[in-house]
């Protein structure tokens, strides 16, 4: 009677006031299980949301409530990361473990409760404990406001491609066993296209299909929920048009080759112009350095409709894994909408100036192989991971669980990107997080070292979109680049590539209170401790200020 009272109101309210009902709260269930699955001619069993891989789509509009309910049926801690979702308010709900919240345990279950606050395109959401996202990753599609117009042509359709990697061995036993030895961890043994491998050498495997019809125009949502591997897409034939990525719509510009790193997206539109036939979709990996990386290609199929069985497939070429020209002709192409609709905020002014010298370095580790393990640092800082919440820890006022005193620099600056290696290549250990007042600016040069092995470490920031004002190769030079930042319509995201060898220059304003946790998206390196996290002070009043955590909200 209730529910049948509510809703009469809910008609009523919006045939007189419309706009009061433009948002509307989603619920949606997520239940944790194993799954036996087969690929790669192989059966193991997967850790699931629903039995499914990739997970459920989350469909929602721009201020809708979005409430999920995660229930955990397998023998893992779990927790369930909304990748750029803002969190406006809402940090508990971020879902890091250790960071925002204590895992959701065996048998236990987690409500997830966060509001999409001025943002629309496409998103991720993955488990973010241990490698679990492995598996158990999906996308979120956050559509526009009711009768809010896309800023491009309307597609006919829209699609969802989840780009990923597959282990033959259960994947927790591979991060473990790297652990105990010290060495990096096994490759993965194919990348998927919406959980299929396609073909591969010795193991045929039908793969995933993207049906078309001639003269339509697709909407792609592209994400790369890959575990280590940054990846270019391709589609034989055909060329895609970029309007978002990151859930940030972008000024239009044409591709026949997209990239991407772990935690981006990317959306397209995709007519289909060319022949009745098939066409070959390829997914590749990028690695300009001497790092190992799965260099199997990725197959899927896009076939129009009316293709005769048998038709042979267009086939495309992919780059070169080292094909870092590829990436700048697309990275530097990527610029904000900045419309009156949709403008660029950038800070003009920076109160907080950071320099986050990130990489990899060789700590003493008795126990292993070699006497020593690969770890990975910012600042010399390799971040362990605490036992408590670090966001309990800061809204209950819990000493010794983290201090904030991380370095704005390097402690000992030095050539970050010389060939000559540094005498000493130890990192230090700490829970040491950054503070910053509400409302405060702040500008990160993420600067690349070459110690071991210079690598592009493409990073993510929970909590906030920054601007991504520059790039460039070698060591950033305060007094010359700077005059090179683009302060008008840089890209807007929540993940940035950090070039081989070279630095990235972002810009954000703190005005989201909490913890927040920033780290490289390669599994590896946040493993290995590249990760590290801001604390947000509140400001003035409830709206700018930290609610208390619900009542359900996991214990340690």
């Amino acid at each position: 009677m209730a529910l049948l009272v509510r809703a009469m109101l809910v008609v009523l309210v919006a045939s007189v006031f419309p706009a009061l009902v433009e948002s509307a709260v989603r619920n949606y269930n997520f239940t944790v299980v194993m799954k036996n699955t087969t690929k790669l001619c192989s059966t193991k069993s997967i850790v699931t949301i629903n039995g499914k891989f990739p997970g459920p789509t989350l469909y929602a509009r721009e201020d809708d409530n979005v409430i999920v309910r995660v229930t955990n049926h397998v023998q893992y801690n779990v927790t369930i990361h909304w990748h750029g979702v803002r969190q406006l308010l809402t940090g508990w709900s971020d879902g890091p473990s250790y960071i925002t919240q204590c895992p959701i345990q065996p048998g236990q279950d987690f409500v997830y409760n966060f509001t999409l606050t001025g943002q629309r395109g496409t998103l991720l959401w993955h488990a973010h404990i241990s490698w679990l996202r492995a598996t158990v990753n999906g996308a979120i599609v956050i559509l526009p406001k009711r009768g809010v117009p896309y800023p491009f042509p309307k597609p006919d359709k829209e699609k969802v491609i989840v780009l990923g990697e597959w282990w033959k061995a259960d994947v927790e036993a591979v991060v473990n066993q790297a652990i105990q030895t010290g060495l990096p961890p096994n490759i993965s043994d194919a990348h998927t296209i919406n959980g299929h491998t396609g073909p591969v050498t010795n193991c045929s495997s039908q793969g995933f299909t993207l049906h078309v019809e001639s003269g339509k125009t697709y909407l792609l949502r592209i994400i790369n929920a890959a575990v280590n591997d940054e990846l270019f897409f391709k589609i034989a034939g055909h060329n895609l048009t970029i309007v978002e990525v990151d859930a940030s719509y972008t000024k239009p510009f044409e591709t026949d080759t997209v990239f991407m790193g772990p935690g981006q997206t990317t959306t397209a539109l995709l007519t289909a112009d060319q022949r009745i036939g098939k066409y070959l979709i390829a997914i590749s990996p990028f690695m300009d350095t001497v790092v190992a990386v799965d260099n199997v290609t990725g197959i899927a199929f896009l076939r129009y409709k009316g293709t005769v069985a048998f038709s042979p497939t267009t086939l495309t070429n992919t780059p070169p894994m080292n094909a870092t020209a590829v990436t700048n002709t697309f990275l530097d192409r990527l610029r904000s909408l900045n419309s009156k609709n949709y403008p660029a905020k950038v800070p003009l002014t920076v109160d907080h100036s950071l320099l986050f010298a990130i990489g990899v370095g060789i700590n003493p580790c008795a126990t292993c192989v070699n006497g020593s393990k690969s770890v990975a640092a910012i600042n010399n800082v390799s971040f362990v991971m605490p036992t408590t919440g670090l966001l309990q820890a800061h809204y209950y006022n819990i000493s010794g669980v983290f201090t904030d005193d991380f370095p704005p620099k390097p402690p000992t600056p030095f050539n970050y990107t010389s060939s000559t290696q540094p005498s000493n290549l130890q990192t230090t250990n700490g829970t040491r997080l950054y503070r910053l007042a509400y409302n405060s600016t702040v500008q990160i040069v993420l600067q690349g070292t070459t110690i071991i092995a210079p690598e592009n470490h493409p990073t993510h920031l929970h909590g906030f979109n920054f601007f991504a004002v520059a790039k460039g190769l070698g060591n950033f030079d305060p007094n010359k680049d700077p005059e090179k930042f683009n302060l008008v319509d840089p890209v807007e995201r929540n993940t940035i590539g950090v070039p081989t060898g070279g630095w990235t220059a972002i810009r954000f304003r703190a005005d989201n209170p909490g913890v927040w946790f920033l780290h490289c998206h390669l599994e590896v390196h946040t493993t290995w401790g590249l990760k590290m996290a801001f604390v947000v002070d509140n400001g003035k009043g409830p709206n700018e200020s930290l609610p208390p955590p619900p009542s359900d909200l996991p214990k340690c």
